[in-house]
């Protein structure tokens, strides 16, 4: 009769590691590599948890704010007159990596003069705007209405969208025209992949941008997945504007940055507080995402001329290829089209021009 230790011999029958198949150890290895790259790239797709005002490890709220019908806060501001002595009211959208501080250059006496009441927001997921990972262009145009009448503005209201923020103009346009007593589109958001729009006239706009930003836009467009590994990997730059690059400045640009780019934004540490995922990369998914309809398709909202919708292209504009808005004023003849010959992205930010887009907007 076999002993143990003859026994255990018996069924420890396999070769010891050192004399194995270098191709049977490969297995092993093949496994916890693939299993590393998976937990890697699972951990650089998924961004981090947004860091919500009021929370316990969120930024303190500091800004009134009304609570939405889906339990999400929207952040606010006023200025001017009472709203409830006001003649005109006025919602302002901020664009890309801005908030409800945006602060734009409208002089005391035009707002006393018409007696203005404005209401800037911050946008979910900017500044004590709480996020909505489903953001849309529909949602975007809803947050509007209802901050309206939590505030109880009144039945109708005029819109200035501004860059980024034109894309929830365009929400409104569509979704809550009723509201509208007037809406002013300022060198306006575009898309590359409007179904309506020539391909060829798209292509030619897209072509124009740094082409950093066209890797982006396509990837916000295609694989909205993908975005948050691609705007934080540190290969290569992402965004231009996020990088600071300046090549996509104007001159004109140029003169307002050195005058006041540090008054531009109000309070820009809070802008991204929340988390650069819940501003400003859902921001560039919405935006890019496939709309419902795209501005060939809109109606004219005031076709008794009880309003009026302007569009606003500062023809030195390197962020915002001019063609593509052209070509919406030219299909679109009931909207009215301002051209502003030396003006870069940034021209809203001379008081003259600011005053030019109120008064066209209220009295035009």
């Amino acid at each position: 009769m076999r002993d143990a230790k003859t026994i255990v011999f018996v069924f420890s029958s396999d070769r010891p590691a050192s004399h194995r198949s270098p191709v049977a150890m490969l297995g092993p290895i093949a496994v916890a590599v693939v299993v590393g790259v998976l937990g890697w790239a699972y951990q650089a797709l998924k961004p981090p948890p947004p860091k919500i005002c009021g929370s316990r490890n969120g930024p303190p709220v500091t800004s009134p704010r009304v609570k939405l019908s889906d339990g999400r806060y929207l952040a606010y501001r006023e200025i001017g007159a009472p709203k409830e002595e006001a003649k005109y009211k006025v919602i302002v959208i901020h664009g890309f990596d801005s908030s409800k501080d945006l602060n734009l250059p409208i002089p005391q006496e035009l707002i006393e003069e018409l007696k203005i009441y404005f209401l800037f927001y911050d946008r979910a997921g900017y500044g004590d705007s709480d996020p909505n990972p489903s953001r849309t262009v529909k949602n975007e145009a809803s947050d509007i209405e209802e901050l309206a009448d939590r505030l109880q503005i009144g039945s109708r209201f005029y819109v200035i969208g501004v860059s980024m923020g034109a894309y929830p103009a365009w929400g409104c346009l569509r979704y809550i025209p009723h509201r509208l007593s007037g809406i002013s589109l300022v060198v306006p958001f575009v898309h590359y992949w409007w179904h309506s729009f020539p391909s060829r006239l798209l292509r030619e706009a897209f072509g124009k941008l740094q082409v950093t930003d066209q890797w982006t836009f396509r990837v916000a467009h295609h694989a909205p997945w993908l975005l948050y590994w691609w705007m934080t990997q540190k290969w290569f730059t992402s965004l231009s504007i996020m990088a600071g690059n300046m090549k996509i400045f104007s001159p004109g640009d140029m003169e307002i940055i050195k005058s006041c780019g540090d008054k531009i934004n109000l309070c820009q540490e809070k802008i991204q507080h929340q988390g650069v995922h819940e501003s400003l990369h859902r921001d560039l998914i919405a935006g890019y995402a496939s709309w419902e309809f795209d501005p060939l398709e809109l109606e004219n909202p005031f076709p008794d001329n009880q309003g009026s919708v302007h569009l606003w292209q500062g023809m030195e504009d390197r962020i915002i290829p001019c063609e593509i808005n052209q070509y919406i004023a030219q299909k679109l003849p009931w909207i009215r089209y301002h051209e502003v010959p030396n003006g870069g992205h940034l021209c809203i930010f001379k008081s003259d021009l600011c005053v030019a887009v109120i008064r066209a907007l209220l009295l035009g």
